[in-house]
C-alpha cells in the first residue's frame, strides 16, 4: 500500500483550492494507493469556506481517480470538525472530531462529536482520528475492539514545538493496537493573523517501528508482512470496570 502525506502550508483559500487539484494529481500519477491532507488544510481557524464548495472539488479529485482512498481532514461542516473519506466520486466515510482541543478556541468554533469512526477498505478497516484525539487512548482501542481496525489515520493541525508528543502518541497508539497509524499535519500557516509552524508526518507499524520515506511524502506500507503482534491487543484484552480504591486514613 503506498501512502501519501501533504506537507500542507495553508495560505488563502483560492490558492488552497488551487494546490489541492495539483497536489492530488501529482500524488495519483505516482503511484499512491491513499492521499491523506491535514486538519483543517483548506481554511485554518480564520478564513471561511463554504463546505459544499469543497465537497465539490473533493467529489472531482476522487471521480477522477478511481482507484484512490483520499482522506481530506478536515473542514468545517454543520458546526463540526468534519473529517471525510473519499473513493469514486463518493463520500465512503466521514467523522466529526470528538476531543477539541480547548486552548485553541476550538469550542467556540466547533461542536464536538458525537461518535467514533471507522472504514472498510481493500487495505483493511481505517480508523479516523484527528490531532487532539490522539491524547485519548480509549478512542483507539475502541475501534480496536469493536471494529478491528488494523490503520489509523490521524490528520493534525499540531505545533512543530511539541512534535515530540505528536510523534510520541502516534508510536504508542500503534503499538497498543497493534496498528498501522499514519501522522498527517499541516507544516505550516502562511496568512495574515495566523502564522503557524506545524509538527512532522509521521507513519509507524504496528511495532511502533518507524515507516522510512524517500521524499517526505510516500510512504510503502507492507501490509502482508507485518510481523505477529508480541501480545494480541484483542485476545488477551480483558475488560475490568472495577477500580479498588484502599484509603488506609
Amino acid at each position: 500500500m503506498r501512502v501519501y502525506l501533504s506537507r500542507w502550508i495553508c495560505r488563502d483559500v483560492e490558492s488552497n483550492l488551487k494546490r489541492l487539484r495539483e497536489e492530488s494529481s501529482a500524488a495519483c500519477r505516482s503511484g499512491a494507493d491513499f492521499v491523506m491532507f491535514p486538519e483543517s488544510f483548506l481554511h485554518g481557524y480564520t478564513r471561511r469556506l463554504d463546505a459544499s464548495r469543497a465537497r465539490d472539488v473533493f467529489t472531482a479529485l476522487s471521480a477522477a481517480h478511481p482507484d484512490v482512498v483520499f482522506a481530506f481532514g478536515s473542514m468545517t461542516e454543520d458546526g463540526r470538525n468534519r473529517m471525510t473519506v473519499w473513493r469514486r466520486g463518493a463520500q465512503i466515510a466521514f467523522y466529526d472530531k470528538v476531543h477539541l482541543f480547548e486552548p485553541n478556541g476550538e469550542f467556540d468554533i466547533w461542536s464536538p462529536g458525537e461518535s467514533y469512526a471507522a472504514v472498510r477498505t481493500e487495505h483493511g478497516v481505517l480508523g479516523l482520528m484527528n490531532c487532539n484525539d490522539l491524547r485519548f487512548p480509549e478512542q483507539a482501542r475502541t475501534m480496536k475492539l469493536k471494529a478491528g481496525v488494523t490503520m489509523l489515520a490521524v490528520p493534525a493541525w499540531w505545533p512543530w514545538r511539541r512534535d515530540h508528543v505528536w510523534r510520541t502518541l502516534l508510536r504508542a497508539r500503534a503499538i497498543e493496537n497493534h496498528a498501522w497509524v499514519m501522522g498527517c499535519c499541516v507544516a505550516a500557516s502562511e496568512f495574515e493573523g495566523e502564522y503557524f509552524s506545524g509538527a512532522g508526518n509521521y507513519v509507524f507499524d504496528p511495532h511502533g517501528d518507524p515507516v522510512p520515506t524517500s521524499d517526505d511524502h510516500t510512504y510503502v506500507l507492507d501490509l502482508a508482512n507485518a510481523a505477529p503482534p508480541i501480545v494480541d491487543p484483542v485476545e488477551k484484552y480483558r475488560c475490568v470496570d472495577r477500580v479498588e480504591v484502599f484509603d488506609p486514613d
